[in-house]
């Protein structure tokens, strides 16, 4: 009989959880409308259904007029709060308390002299937010992006919080070969780690792993490719309806995990569609 384990460290973070607590208070004492700047999260199932309760998207703070506006998880530069209060819109802050240590970290090294470098993707909203708390900084994604850059003296080094630990040694190695110091500030989400580190664990024991969340979150992407390089017949799905019973064919072990702006619910939904699939799957578990 085949076997279903959820990952110890799986599924929605605080940061997730708090964005989504804070909107549903924002629906329950706004006077006016609720929006969000943005998507709240990178899982558009959640966004759906927001929208559904009536929040719907923001893509600017003008076209929010006479609203409550919810500053996305991934965060934003000050000037972007400052403009929607300025226009008298009530603003709720849900950005992750995680991502604004990067803030704060990116402002204190410009403010020592340090050039700064983002670790992250760029044009993602949190490494957006990033630099604007600290204006010059640079995003790269890999080392060889580098090499597109006028390096100084000295450079200050945070990191996108879904990013992995692999990617940020490599940046800093690089730098190391090129500048006389190099400050390193570890944003890394330890959600995040925990999550990597518990998927991998879990796919190098598994016949087939499906992952779960957002194909527009990066910290899910990177879990399906940890995931892959342990376990070939791996699957990022956004929803149950995505799942085929062709993926679970002579499987005796399905393991499963998810990104952090994936909820419960919609982990138990895909667990639930898994044994549909697969009659002959177990109760699932979680890994130890």
């Amino acid at each position: 009989m085949a076997s279903i384990t959820v990952a110890d460290q799986a599924g929605a973070c605080y940061g997730v959880e708090r964005a989504l607590e804070l909107v549903a208070r924002a629906l329950d004492e706004a006077d006016g409308p609720v929006r969000t700047l943005g998507p709240l999260i990178h899982n558009p199932k959640v966004v759906a259904e927001l929208e559904g309760r009536g929040v719907a998207v923001a893509a600017d703070t003008r076209q929010a007029p006479g609203s409550t506006i919810v500053i996305r998880s991934h965060g934003v530069a000050p000037e972007v709060i400052e403009g929607a209060r300025a226009r008298g819109l009530v603003v709720v802050d849900a950005t992750c308390p995680y991502v604004k240590k990067v803030h704060h970290a990116a402002a204190r090294l410009l403010a020592g002299g340090y050039q700064v470098i983002v670790v992250g993707e760029a044009g993602h909203p949190e490494v957006e937010g990033t630099i604007g708390h600290a204006p010059g900084a640079v995003a790269v994604e890999s080392a060889s992006d580098l090499d597109a850059i006028e390096l100084g003296r000295r450079v200050g080094v945070v990191v996108q919080t879904t990013q992995s630990a692999e990617r940020l040694r490599e940046v800093v190695d690089a730098l190391l070969a090129r500048v006389e110091e190099v400050c390193v500030v570890n944003t890394i989400c330890e959600a995040t780690s925990q999550r990597q580190q518990s998927a991998g664990e879990l796919a190098a024991r598994s016949d087939v792993m499906v992952v779960v969340g957002g194909r527009n979150s990066g910290n899910t992407t990177r879990l399906a490719e940890i995931c892959s390089r342990a376990c070939p017949r791996t699957h990022h799905v956004e929803g149950p309806e995505e799942l085929e019973a062709g993926w679970f064919e002579g499987a005796r072990r399905i393991g499963l995990t998810a990104g952090a702006s994936t909820p419960a619910a919609q982990i138990s939904q895909v667990v639930d569609a898994i044994r549909a699939l697969s009659p002959q799957a177990g109760e699932d578990g979680h890994a130890k």
